[in-house]
Order: C-alpha cells, then structure tokens, then sequence
C-alpha cells in the first residue's frame, strides 16, 4: 500500500527549560554570556593567526576551521534558546525545526571528521617530520579541510530525511530547546524503526569511527614521543597532544551518548547543554590561549597595539 503522508502539525513548541520556571531568567544570563564569549574567543583566534606570521601553519588553519565551525554550531542553536527563555511564545515551523536539526547535526558531525583530520596533521607532523612541509602544504590543506564539511552534511542528509518523512499528527511539543533526532522521532505517529536506525548509524559512522581512529593515531604519536631525547620537545608535544585529547573525548563523549541509541530522554537536553554552551565556551581556551605560540603572538600583537595609541 502506497504510504499517505498524515501529517497535521505545522508548527512545533520548544518547552526548553520551562519546568524549572524560576531559573529561566538566570539560565539566559549565563547562557548570553558563554555565547557572547565563543563567539569573542573565536574571533579573536581568526584574527590573531591571520594576523601573526608565525602562526600561518597547517595546525592553525585547522584550529581556525574549527573555530568557524564552533561558531557556527553555537549560533544554529543559542539564538533559539535565549528567545524560549525569555518569551512566552516558543514556537518554531515545521520546516524551520528540520532546517534547525539539519544545520546542527551536519555541523557537528562535520566538526567531529575535523578533529579526527587535526590528528592526522600531528601524526604526520610528529612522525613523518621530513616530509610534513611537503605533503600539507598550501594548496592540500584547504582541499583536505573540505573533506570534514563533505562527510558531515552527507552523514546528516539520511537520517534527517528519514525523520522529516516520518507522520506527525500531534502532539507537538518537543521536550528540548532546539529540533533534534529522538525529541523529534518521539513525537512521530508512524514507525521510526529506519529513522532511528539511520540516527544510529550516521552516529557511528561520524562519532564512534573518528573516535577510535583518533585513539589509533595518538597510541602511535605516543609511543613516537616516548622515544625522543630532549624533555622540551617531549613537553611541547604532549601539551599540544593533550589539548586535542581533551576537546576530542568532551565532543565525542556526549554525541556517543545522546546520538547512538537515541531514546528522547527527558535529561537529554541537560546533557546537550554541555555541547551546545558549555564545550564551546572551553574550546578557544583550551585549544589555543593555553599555547605557548599563541600567548606570545597575543602579547606581541597587543604591545603593537599599545605602542599605536
């Protein structure tokens, strides 16, 4: 029997955080505040390696396209959120939360191929010195940088489709504070057994795969860095290698956790505060104003800055 589309709803109601009523206004505060300064930090990372020389290298250009990236992803979702907070009306199209969930989950799968690709750049870096200069050089790397964007938007293409031809014919309130797969697939009057397998594998496929290739590639940095002589060289490394690590397992933790088996958990939108405001916030600094390299390329921007005025 051909399938009938029985669709009804035309419009969805994001209840956020609603339930806890009284720590809306504070929740909004703090939450402008850690977008305010993603978004400051970042610019500032864009500017400062555009700016230095001594930055214009493979590892911070990807640095650099991963803060556009996080820019980006913050900005799919914060927007909304501080609009649900502070106002009584919290409702978003039915088109307009697919397109929501879409740019989401494309962006952050995209950003999770990225930080498998940052990896690869240190192991080629670390282990193949001789030859890195050569094989990531100014015309390969914008190509391989596009790679992550391709893979993420295709990854996210079928389970979003799937979803979006699911029947919803009420009710309509998604318990979240934006569009996404489980809050989502929950609401559906028809089968979701292929859109929550598809969920489940684009999950895998661009959060479990990176991740366990990223743990492949730093057992081989590791043990490449264990056999060097000098203590400094030994320090640099790790400290830059600890970094990655660090922003890798806070990506990777949460997206395995919500995305793999989705099953629209009422605290799946306090977890995903964690990757939506909390991970961001942390990411410039962990990435790059805890770097030696970009701390004197600060200081010597902001003294060229200072002589000027």
């Amino acid at each position: 029997m051909q399938h009938v589309n029985r669709t009804t709803v035309n419009m969805f109601f994001l209840l956020g955080f609603s339930h806890f009523h009284s720590f809306e206004q504070l929740l909004f505060y703090v939450v402008f505040f850690a977008y305010i300064t993603c978004i400051f930090g970042n610019v500032t990372i864009i500017l400062l390696v555009k700016s230095e020389p001594s930055l214009h290298s493979p590892m911070y250009f990807f640095i650099c396209v991963f803060t556009v990236l996080d820019t980006m992803i913050v900005s799919v979702t914060i927007p909304k959120l501080l609009s649900i907070l502070i106002k009584a009306n919290k409702t978003i199209s039915f088109l307009g939360c697919f397109v929501q969930m879409y740019a989401f989950n494309a962006l952050g799968e995209t950003e999770c191929f990225l930080l498998a690709l940052m990896v690869f750049d240190r192991y080629l870096a670390i282990n193949n010195p001789l030859r890195y200069s050569t094989i990531m050089n100014s015309r390969f790397c914008p190509r391989l940088a596009a790679l992550p964007w391709l893979l993420g938007f295709i990854t996210s293409f079928f389970p979003t489709i799937f979803t979006f031809l699911l029947d919803f014919c009420g009710p309509n309130e998604v318990d979240h504070f934006f569009c996404d797969f489980a809050p989502l697939q929950s609401l559906a009057c028809s089968d979701t057994f292929i859109s929550n397998m598809t969920t489940s594998l684009a999950a895998v496929v661009a959060t479990v795969l990176p991740f366990f290739i990223i743990l492949g590639l730093y057992m081989q940095i590791i043990y490449t860095v264990l056999k060097i002589d000098q203590k400094g060289t030994k320090t640099k490394v790790f400290s830059t290698c600890s970094s990655h690590l660090i922003v890798a397992f806070l990506a990777y933790g949460s997206a395995i956790i919500v995305y793999v088996k989705p099953k629209g958990s009422h605290y799946n939108k306090f977890l995903a505060l964690t990757y939506t405001v909390v991970t961001p916030i942390l990411n410039p600094f962990i990435y790059t104003f805890r770097n030696k390299e970009i701390k004197n390329a600060l200081r010597k921007v902001t003294r060229h800055i200072v002589s000027n005025i």
